[in-house]
């Protein structure tokens, strides 16, 4: 726990020097927001792409699993660690936040508060475990029912997401935007 409290914590320092609110700018802290077209999305601890991160998790879990059999649990993380939270950083770069803007239906997105970031990066340590625990058959029914429930109840999830962010298309942006 260690290993993910420090990559927490260096992430979050890097992430407010960059300009980040810790909180949202609403001032207080939800458990839980579930608007996706407002200002307070990806401000407080989890929302409707906190599945998108268990995901990345049980991916991670997949992929070191596949390409460094003999890794111990604590290699894995790390690595998983490494990507998650570069990915929180570019995330909330200039370039990509105006991506976001430009080619998916978040218009008002400026950035991740510190905090949902934070959050994010637990649940993928979430997914690791996951993964790291239950039968593959398991893990991958995870990943379709969060992908099929955020697609159907918001319209999006980390499959579309990432194909908004390098290959938009307009008739999804527009399916999205309802």
């Amino acid at each position: 726990m260690l290993i993910v409290a420090a990559f927490v914590a260096a992430t979050a320092t890097i992430l407010y020097t960059m300009g980040q609110p810790l909180i949202c700018k609403c001032g207080y802290v939800k458990l839980w927001h579930g608007v996706v077209v407002s200002s307070e999305n990806s401000q407080h601890l989890t929302d409707w792409y906190t599945p998108s991160h268990i995901i990345h998790g049980i991916l991670f879990f997949g992929l070191f699993t596949l390409i460094l059999r003999k890794a111990s649990i604590n290699v894995r993380l790390t690595l998983a660690l490494i990507l998650e939270c570069a990915w929180e950083i570019i995330e909330n770069t200039d370039m990509v936040i105006n991506r976001y803007r430009e080619a998916t239906i978040a218009l008002d997105y400026f950035g991740d508060s510190v905090i949902n970031s934070s959050a994010d990066i637990l649940a993928m340590v979430v997914g690791l475990f996951l993964a790291a625990r239950l039968p593959v058959w398991a893990s991958v029914a995870i990943i379709i029912v969060f992908e099929a429930t955020t697609t159907w109840l918001i319209r999006d999830g980390l499959a579309l997401n990432i194909l908004m962010l390098v290959w938009p298309i307009d008739a999804v942006k527009a399916w999205q935007g309802g």
